[in-house]
Formats: structure tokens, C-alpha cells, sequence
């Protein structure tokens, strides 16, 4: 069937309209571009089928395979396993790395895997991890503990010898060398690689200098290791731009994209030289822009007009995917070269999540269905192998995603499929060496101590119960379960979001509202937040209503001859106010501070650029100041609601007895400066809503967000004298 198309010049507004859209409202065309005919569904199937029977027979000769089945990451055991294959390698010194291994052997239910799976080295393996518990474990007579500091060194050394094997299993080798030296075995005939030097982001300039380093050694060997064939037939080179520069991120823009091009463009020339391809990684959804602005600088260079080489790669669990291959393609026709491009799943969605949930963004920028994912990949394949632009690369372990390209693309030239180095070689084995499609290895490099993150994420990948290669291992689980149609599965659900993964303002449940974040990662929006603070700077107006000097804001019956605070007068007034405000219901105090929280993000803007130009705090720090203010209204107002109501108590002779929370009075709230809004707030509406009154004294350096914070307070409809501002200095 053919997939060819017009692809439609994508450019970054079109992204920008899709990145936290609604997922119904992305996933309709995505549904209709990766849909199946009845009778092509039937052909794919049949050929899925004879793909899993070549995998499952690799996953039989695989014991790591067996193993992470038998340690599921929804047993506690396997969790131990995971938290000690992430921090072991780090661990310095001895007596660390033996509490560490105690730790987390010691608490497992090892025993009860005993003998359970059909590898005979699993097994093995478990009765090391029962001894290992054995031999580490607290309690015990003088004997045991003997045993235990005897058993220590050797169950470290053992624990070492397989978290190094581990490492092995999923990292090519610890040098170029090496690795090149392993692809040439032949094992591995047949298949080329894409060496990545493991490292994750650069945290100083040395390290970016470092990794800089590494690739261009990796390029060179590569270049020198170079076959016949051209670039498609030979190993390539895949980057990461976060290993090249500290501050890859948008609000560096202006310091890092021109640098990041500069380095891109060295190693472009290095690879085009050698004659082999570089592919630059995929990384957090916030950083696209940014690479997508250095790939097209680089795309741009006279001096690789002509050179095929270059690459990028794609994650389909973003909303972005399918317009960014429309731009890939665009890019390539007007720079005259054909791009290959690497489609993935993803590798970021978990903390992509997080961070969004964190943020309190209006929605997420990927899928929160593994299904949904999938249909993107789909639709976005059919996207590449119709683009004339791009030579695609589809890198999956999916058997019915291999099944439906091989269908598309009516036969294996032109693209290729990518798998992980220590995953899907089954898959694969018979598809490269009997029916000539080309497979390239994602082939990490590094030592020991660079693969611990990489390691992490491969060890999660095979253990998700959503991931393919977890579920090939399910016994329980049928053929037609497993190749169940990912498009008939969205459109059952509507493309609706994962009904456990809540939007980001709904976190808290029905509890309270998740406090509202702007999305600082968004260029056009972090340029608007600066400009109105800017603005503001330049105006001499912080916040329009809240210019005013906070002494001139003192009510008149507080003020003394000298125009300060006139302390005892405020005492008075606030003690004279507390009966009143304590008599009024939970639900009108509760109700007030709800207010005040929505108050505060509807002046968002001005109470941030008050907290930059006072408090000296940076545009980040701002948002999270007043977002943390939002919280404690919300969070205190929900607790009132929960603990502070009457409690009606048993009367054994027939009388009333109740539990009643009531205020004790007038309360000092003293702020620091370094929380100007978020520590005065929090403070100041716990005992307000527990029935007190409040005197609250800002610090000297920051009394004008204070002062915006008690008027918007008393808008909220808090009485005027049960919430007093005291502004001054130490005195």
C-alpha cells in the first residue's frame, strides 16, 4: 500500500498549538492516519505472529530477560533490585556499599522466588540473593554475626560482579574500541551500530568539554572502523546537546544555541569527513525548540551541503511528533539532503509527568496512554515513509509495529529498524540475515560508574507492565492480547487521558485545586513574563496597585507621632476583633482564604515582579513564590474543613459532649526575607482560619509584597483588624 503524501511545512506555531492540547483533540488525525483496512489488519497480524515466535526464542536464551520477569517492578523485590542496580556503582567506599547492600537485601521476600523459574542460572541467582539476605541480616547469635562480617566482603563483591555483568548486558563496551571490537564478532553480522557514549547532562563546562571530546574521538573511530557502502551501510554516531553545554535550556537560549550550533557543526564536519552519519538524541519536551534551532543552523552550513549524514531523532509520545517530522521533511527539501530520522517511543515519560504535575501546567506535553503512544508511532511512521525528505529509522521491539511497517513499506529498502543493544535481538535475527531488512544497535559506551542512569532506564523500560518485552514474558497473556489493535483501543476510550493520571490542577483530588504555573520553557512565554516585569522595572510601577510605600499604608489609629507602628495600639485593635472573627464558621474562614488563593493567581504577574525587584528574586524563584503562597491557602482552608469541625463525643448519663477546636487569640506572624510572600502567607492564614487574629510583621528588606499580600487578604474578606500589617525594622 503506498503511504505517499504532501507533508505540509510544519513550523513551530503549529507545535506550539498541539504541545499541552487536549489528547482527543490530538489523537483524532493521529487515529485516522495509523488505521488499518479489516484486510490489511489480517496480513499484519499473520506476520506479527511469526515474529513473536522468533522473539520468544530469544527471550529463552536470554536468563536477563528471565530474570527481570521473574523480579517484576511490582514486587518488592524487584524495586530492591532496581534502587541497588541505580546507587551501588556510586558508593565510594565499603562499609557504605555493605549498608546499602543490607539495606535493601534485607527487607525482601527472596525465598519465596526460590526455584520458580525455568532458567536454571535465575535460579541460581535468587538462592545468591536468599544467602546474600542470610549473610547481611541483623539479628542472630555471636555466630551469625561472625558469619555476617565474614560474608559482607564477599557478598559485595558478588553484588559488584553483577551489576558490572548487568551493565554488560545493556552497554556495547567501555571504549569506542571495544565496541567497535564486539560489533565485529560475529554475533553481530549483519547489524551496524549507533554508538552513544553514556553521560548524562553536563552539569560544568569541563564536563561539556569532556563529552565534546568523546564524541569526536568516537567519530573518528568510527571513521577509521568505515566499511564499504555509504553512511547507511556503516556505524554511526548518536549526541546528546545536554552533554555539550551546562545550561541547555530555554531561558539560556541566547548563550547556549549559538555555542551548541558551533559544536554540533565541529562534529557534523568530523562525522561528514569520515563519511558517516551523526544523529542527534531526543530529550525533554522543553528543549525541542531549542534543538530544532540548531539542527536547522547546522542543516544550513554551506560547507555540508550535500552530506546525508545528518539526523535527529523523534519521540512519538509527544504531541509534537507528527508536526516535527513534517518540519524534519521541510528542513531536508530546503537544504537539499535527505535526513534521517530516528522515531522512538520515548524515554522521558515518567518524570515528564512529574515535572509537569509539579509545574501545574495546564496539560501534559505527551500521551498518558502507552496505546496512544503507539498509535502515534504509527501514524507517524506512515508520516516518514512518505516523506521524500527523510530516510527513516524505526526503532522499536514492537512486533506488530515491525509488522505494519514492513506492510507500508512493501519491502526493506529505504529505511531501516533500530533496536536497543541487550533487547529485541530475536526480533531482528532472521529479518537482517534471510529477508535483508537493516537493523542498526543503539550501542551505549561507556565505563561502570556513566552507565548507572542508562542502566536505570533500560531496566524500567523492560519491566513496565505496559512495555511490549514485559508483557512477551507474561505467560498469562495471549498472542491476541498482545497484538491487540493499539487504534481500536483509543477509539474505545474516546483518545481520553488515563483516567489515573489526573491534569495537573486536579492533582490534589477533591481535597483543593493544584496551585496554577505558567510555562517558563515556552520561549514566547517566558519572553512576556520577562517583558511585563521589565516593564515594570522601567515604569517605576512594580505592581500597579500595590505601589504604594507599605508605612503609608498603615491605618491612622496605628500610627504613632513619629509615624511608625504604634505596637499597642495594634494589640488592641486585633484583640478587640478576635471574638467576632473566632465566632464565624469554619466554612466562611475556610472560604476566605480560597479567595485570597485565587486572588493571588489572578495578580500573579504583578505579585512576581514585585518579588523580583524587592526580594531580588530570579523569574523561576517569583512563580514558585507565589504558587507556594496559593498552596498554603488552599492546603489550610482544606484542612480546616477536614479537622477543625465539631465533634460530637459519647454521653454515657445522658449528657452533651463536645470537642470543639476554638482560637486562642492574637498571633505574631514574623516573615523572613528570603520567603517574603510564600513563609508570610503560610503563616498567617493557618491562624487566621483557626479562629485567631494575626499582628504580621514582614521583614525590613520586603514590606511591599507584604503589604500586597494583607490588601488582597482583606479583599478576600478577612476583617481589616483581624489581619494588621507591622512593617518596621528590627525594632
Amino acid at each position: 500500500m503506498s503511504t505517499a503524501r504532501t507533508l505540509p511545512p510544519s513550523t513551530i506555531a503549529d507545535m506550539a498549538a498541539l504541545h499541552r492540547a487536549p489528547e482527543p483533540e490530538v489523537l483524532g488525525p493521529l487515529l485516522e492516519r495509523a488505521r488499518l483496512s479489516e484486510d490489511e489488519r489480517a496480513a499484519v497480524v499473520g506476520t506479527a505472529l511469526e515474529l513473536l515466535a522468533d522473539l520468544r526464542e530469544g527471550q529463552r536464551s536470554g536468563w536477563v530477560n528471565q530474570f527481570l520477569q521473574e523480579y517484576r517492578l511490582n514486587s518488592s523485590e524487584g524495586v530492591a533490585l532496581l534502587s541497588l542496580a541505580e546507587a551501588f556503582l556510586r558508593v565510594p567506599d565499603p562499609e557504605t556499599a555493605d549498608a546499602l547492600i543490607a539495606d535493601k537485601l534485607g527487607d525482601a521476600d527472596w525465598r519465596s522466588h526460590a526455584g520458580k523459574s525455568d532458567s536454571g542460572l535465575v535460579n541460581s541467582a535468587t538462592w545468591g540473593l536468599v544467602i546474600g539476605r542470610a549473610l547481611v541480616g541483623e539479628g542472630g547469635g555471636a555466630l551469625k554475626r561472625l558469619m555476617a562480617r565474614a560474608g559482607e566482603p564477599f557478598v559485595r563483591q558478588a553484588v559488584g560482579a553483577a551489576m558490572r555483568l548487568m551493565g554488560e548486558i545493556f552497554v556495547m563496551g567501555r571504549t569506542i574500541d571495544e565496541a567497535l571490537g564486539r560489533m565485529a564478532k560475529p554475533d553481530n553480522k549483519g547489524f551496524t551500530a549507533s554508538f552513544d557514549m553514556l553521560g548524562e547532562a553536563a552539569r560544568t563546562f569541563p564536563d561539556a568539554e569532556r563529552y565534546f571530546e568523546s564524541y569526536a574521538a568516537a567519530i573518528a573511530a568510527a571513521g577509521k572502523a568505515r566499511g564499504a557502502g555509504g553512511p547507511e551501510d556503516n556505524h554511526s554516531i548518536s549526541v546528546k546537546l545536554s552533554a555539550l553545554h551546562p545550561r541547555y535550556e530555554v531561558s539560556q537560549w541566547e548563550r547556549c544555541v549559538p555555542l551548541l550550533t558551533g559544536q554540533l557543526e565541529a562534529l557534523a564536519g568530523a562525522a561528514a569527513a569520515a563519511d558517516i552519519r551523526l544523529t542527534v538524541d531526543a530529550e525533554e519536551s522543553e528543549r525541542l525548540e531549542m534543538s530544532l534551532a540548531i539542527i536547522e543552523g547546522v542543516a544550513n552550513l554551506p560547507a555540508l551541503k550535500g552530506w546525508d549524514g545528518l539526523g535527529m531523532a523523534i519521540q512519538s509520545y509527544g504531541k509534537r511528533a507528527r508536526p516535527t517530522i513534517a518540519w524534519a521533511d521541510d528542513l531536508a527539501r530546503r537544504t537539499g539532503r535527505r535526513l534521517q530520522v530516528r522515531l522512538v517511543k520515548g524515554a522521558y515519560w515518567d518524570s515528564e509527568i512529574k515535572r509537569t504535575q509539579e509545574g501545574g501546567l495546564s496539560d501534559y506535553p505527551l500521551f498518558t496512554r502507552k496505546a496512544a503512544t503507539d498509535v502515534s508511532y504509527l501514524a507517524c511512521a506512515r508520516d516518514m515513509l512518505g516523506a521524500p525528505g527523510i530516510r527513516p529509522a524505526f526503532a522499536t521491539h514492537n512486533a506488530l509495529t515491525v509488522a505494519t511497517i514492513m506492510h507500508w513499506a512493501e519491502g526493506p529498502e529505504g529505511f531501516e529498524f533500530q533496536r536497543l543493544h541487550g533487547m529485541g535481538e530475536g526480533l531482528f535475527e532472521r529479518l537482517v540475515r534471510e529477508r535483508g531488512y537493516n537493523c542498526r544497535t543503539y550501542a551505549p559506551v561507556g565505563g561502570h560508574r556513566d552507565l548507572l542512569a542508562y542502566l536505570v532506564r533500560r531496566l524500567l523500560e523492560n519491566g513496565a507492565n505496559s512495555s511490549f518485552v514485559h508483557q512477551l514474558a507474561d505467560e498469562e497473556l495471549t498472542d491476541e492480547e498482545l497484538l491487540a489493535d493499539p487504534v481500536a483501543k483509543i477509539a474505545a476510550v474516546g483518545g481520553t487521558r488515563h483516567p489515573s493520571i489526573p491534569l495537573p490542577k486536579d492533582l490534589f483530588g477533591e481535597s483543593r485545586r493544584n496551585s496554577k504555573g505558567i510555562d517558563l520553557e515556552d520561549r514566547a512565554i517566558l519572553a512576556r513574563v520577562a517583558e511585563g516585569i521589565r516593564h515594570s522595572r522601567e515604569s517605576g510601577n512594580p505592581a500597579s496597585s500595590f505601589s504604594a510605600r507599605p508605612q503609608e499604608k498603615l491605618d491612622s489609629r496605628f500610627r504613632g507621632n513619629d509615624g511608625k507602628l504604634d505596637v499597642g495600639a495594634a494589640i488592641t485593635a486585633a484583640q478587640a476583633a478576635f471574638p467576632a472573627w473566632a465566632a464565624t464558621s469554619i466554612e466562611h474562614r475556610a472560604a476566605c482564604l480560597d479567595r485570597l488563593a485565587d486572588l493571588y493567581e489572578a495578580r500573579t504577574g504583578e505579585l512576581m515582579a514585585i518579588a523580583v525587584h524587592e526580594a531580588r528574586k530570579t523569574i523561576p524563584d517569583a512563580l514558585g513564590e507565589v504558587r507556594e503562597a496559593v498552596d498554603f491557602c488552599r492546603y489550610y482552608a482544606a484542612e480546616a474543613r477536614a479537622k477543625l469541625r465539631s465533634l460530637d463525643l459519647p454521653g454515657p448519663t445522658g449528657e452533651t459532649n463536645v470537642l470543639r477546636m476554638e482560637g486562642r487569640g492574637v498571633w505574631a506572624c514574623i516573615a523572613p526575607w528570603n520567603f517574603p510572600l510564600a513563609i508570610f502567607t503560610g503563616q498567617v492564614v493557618a491562624a487566621l482560619v483557626t479562629g485567631n487574629t494575626v499582628i504580621a510583621k514582614p521583614a525590613p528588606q520586603t514590606p511591599r509584597i507584604a503589604a500586597a499580600a494583607v490588601e488582597l487578604a482583606h479583599e478576600a474578606g478577612i476583617p481589616v483588624d483581624a489581619l494588621i500589617l507591622a512593617p518596621g525594622g528590627p525594632d
